[in-house]
């Protein structure tokens, strides 16, 4: 069956073939992916790479972060063409865990936050607005580690261990797209798990001050197994997807999950019965009608299209090995290790 859209519903809908392999001079790793506008797109990886664009991806700025050549920055939020905020992953204790700011388009950069205590290593960071922020540890002496800003990145302060669950034996998060934590309006936040007994999802309606924590359908096997990635439509609807980084091409865990009730409770989502290929980014696309509800992820597999209301499989659209996608209503994006860029145009065709 062929859905065809008129070009005035806005659609963002992803047709075989429409992906653009974009030439960008670097062989890093990329992890880190903030798309701020039609014109504006910012990454960062590792080899202290930060890369940006502010002509849609015609021409790209390859940057290295001075003193920082040894760090893999796995997280960065953009606001324009000029500001950013990124983050390294790797052992505090080694010196890896670090946030730098940059409001020059990346001439120049500020290491603004270090945390060098054992256990600290940061896994995301996301902002509600320009100045609030949150940035998400694994957990020390039981407990995640969270540090929020209310000024854009330029001081960080930690929250209060003791308004996070436990966390569960062998609990963590992933550092694998930057997605593991999201936020959404202006308080509401929601991080992911895997390793432990069972994935969860923690959730706070108030920027962090307190939170409530759901075991999910989710049974991780090992350490390299969870949830990776979460995108929320609005407050109620989300989807989190991932699997086994180890075992990428087929594991027996559920790699899509839905809830409707922003998080509080979860269901196995469609397609049930297709290979569990591990998914470590999700986006919700944009779309008039809001029951149809298009995603599309990305793996070391490919990217995949599916839709939220029927039994379709997920629909492979690239086999390009890649960590994170990312959208806005004109175009999408995706990034990869070895300089890999991906860009989607908005489109008007999806064949199923």
């Amino acid at each position: 069956m062929k859905l065809i859209f008129s070009l005035a519903l806005l659609c963002s809908l992803p047709a075989s073939g429409q992906w653009e392999k974009i030439d960008v001079p670097t062989q890093a790793s990329l992890r880190g992916l903030s798309v701020v506008s039609k014109d504006v797109v910012w990454a960062s990886g590792t080899e202290g790479t930060v890369i940006r664009s502010v002509d849609s991806g015609k021409h790209w700025s390859v940057i290295t972060v001075p003193g920082a050549e040894k760090l893999d920055f796995r997280g960065i939020r953009a606001f324009d063409g000029n500001t950013a905020v990124i983050i390294s992953s790797g052992p505090a204790e080694k010196g890896q865990a670090r946030i730098y700011r940059t409001t020059d388009s990346g001439k120049t950069w500020k290491q603004v936050f270090e945390e060098k205590r054992a256990g600290i290593f940061f896994d995301a960071v996301a902002f509600w607005d320009r100045k609030h922020g949150i940035v998400l540890s694994d957990p020390v002496e039981g407990r995640f580690v969270l540090f929020t800003t209310d000024d854009g990145g330029v001081t960080w302060r930690q929250v209060a261990p003791s308004v996070l669950p436990p966390a569960l034996p062998n609990e963590g998060a992933f550092a694998a797209s930057n997605s593991c934590l999201v936020v959404h309006g202006d308080r509401n936040v929601w991080f992911a798990t895997g390793g432990a007994q069972a994935a969860r999802v923690f959730r706070s309606t108030n920027r962090g001050r307190t939170w409530a924590v759901t075991d999910t359908p989710m049974h991780p096997a090992n350490a390299s197994s969870g949830i990776f990635s979460l995108a929320f439509e609005d407050v109620s609807f989300g989807v989190a997807v991932g699997g086994d980084y180890k075992n990428p091409g087929n594991s027996e865990l559920p790699n899509l999950l839905i809830t409707s009730n922003g998080g509080k409770t979860w269901r196995i989502g469609k397609p049930k019965n297709h290979p569990g290929f591990y998914l470590s980014s999700v986006i919700i696309l944009p779309h008039p009608l809001r029951s149809f509800r298009p995603v599309i992820a990305a793996g070391t597999t490919g990217l995949f299209f599916a839709s939220l209301i029927d039994d379709q499989s997920w629909t492979r659209q690239s086999q390009e090995n890649l960590n994170a996608v990312a959208d806005i209503s004109s175009g999408t994006w995706a990034v990869g290790p070895k300089g890999t860029v991906l860009h989607l145009g908005p489109g008007i065709v999806i064949d199923f």
